[in-house]
């Protein structure tokens, strides 16, 4: 049931129980355990649009993080048996495996446009009760993505270094975890960075003690202005290192600089968004997933900072992309890694390793 009283039934995959998060939904093809073990999808109950899930099975390959992240799974065909010389498993004990409430059997199609018509809702799973009121009363009373700190939840308990036994370095950086994917971190190993990935709620000075060459803001879920402490920290260390962020923290830094953000209707989940590049001119397929995105009427606030908007989404007009000339430091709304989606944006990668040469020269 949604938080309108929308109604859906189907059969129950996974564990039995209840399970209550925003509906969304995404429009990849494949990728189904890359979206699941995504922290960016914390709180959230994920609709699969492609109608056939669970075909490939699983693997202890393609995952972003150690565990499914999502609250939920809603499919319109369900396989728990499958064909693919990498799969380790079925899709239906992964879910077990993690204690995760999934839904099949229903019209995907008109859950998806219901959304796109109405807007991502709260929702919940449930297996125990077809009470309409139970339901009902159990949405309300559970609290809205809208102002909370989702990041405590995915970030990591302790600092860490993500590729200690390679030991040739371009250089070193800091990449603050508010979620970060393990795409991510491969994409900036693959790039030569020796990576220290410390905790949301690290202090500044403590970030610049690792001297690094430049710092990370990774991706994260939830509302970005809930995250007062990363706003906070971030403003400390804004002309001090070159630095890059991709989805939330593109859109902490924007924050932090005087910008604002706002909750998308929908938000945009999937591998197939287009992304227009305004300083090449090209067209981008990439990766997307947030609810929410950078005011960019708010960017007339940004003052000493030679903001610049350097990608748009063209669904939407969105902005996808931001470069500070004045303080070394840009950012992008997208998934550059690609997991999963396309590679066509992972060229922003190698524009870290170039701010932090300029920025050392």
């Amino acid at each position: 049931m949604l938080e309108d009283g929308k109604l859906f039934k189907g059969e129950n995959i996974g564990c039995s129980g209840e399970t209550i998060g925003e509906v969304v939904f995404n429009t990849s093809m494949i990728g189904y355990q890359e979206i699941l073990t995504d922290p960016s999808y914390c709180e959230q109950i994920v609709t699969m649009t492609y109608p056939q899930i669970g075909n490939y099975g699983v693997n202890s390959v393609d995952v972003e993080s150690d565990k499914i992240q999502a609250k939920g799974l809603i499919v319109k065909e369900f396989f728990d048996y499958y064909s693919n010389w990498r799969a380790e498993g079925n899709l239906g004990d992964y879910l077990k495996n993690y204690n995760i409430i999934g839904l099949a059997g229903i019209d995907t199609r008109q859950l998806t446009r219901h959304i796109r018509l109405e807007g991502a809702m709260k929702g919940i799973i449930s297996t125990e009760t077809e009470d309409e009121s139970e339901l009902k009363k159990k949405i309300e009373g559970y609290p809205s993505i809208i102002k909370r700190d989702l990041v405590k939840y995915v970030t990591c308990d302790k600092p860490y270094i993500y590729n200690p036994k390679k030991g040739d370095y371009r250089y070193i950086i800091v990449a603050v975890d508010f979620g970060v994917k393990m795409g991510i971190l491969k994409c900036l190993d693959w790039e030569g960075f020796k990576i220290i990935v410390v905790p949301a709620s690290t202090k500044p000075e403590e970030i610049l003690k690792y001297n690094p060459d430049g710092i990370f803001l990774s991706n994260g879920p939830g509302d970005p202005a809930a995250v007062n402490y990363a706003v906070t920290t971030i403003k400390e260390l804004i002309g001090k290192k070159p630095i890059f962020g991709i989805c939330l923290g593109h859109q902490l830094l924007a924050i932090a600089l005087g910008a604002k953000t706002y909750k998308l209707k929908f938000g945009h989940h999937g591998g197939n968004h287009p992304v227009k590049n305004l300083e090449t001119g090209k067209i981008e397929i990439t990766s997307q997933n947030h609810g929410f995105a950078v005011d960019e009427e708010s960017l007339k606030d940004i003052a000493g900072t030679g903001c610049k908007v350097t990608h748009l989404n063209l669904n939407d007009n969105t902005i996808e992309g931001l470069k500070y000339v004045d303080i070394n430091a840009y950012t992008v709304q997208n998934h550059p890694e690609g997991k999963p989606g396309p590679h066509d944006s992972r060229y922003v990668f190698s524009k870290f390793t170039e701010l932090i040469k300029n920025f050392n020269n």
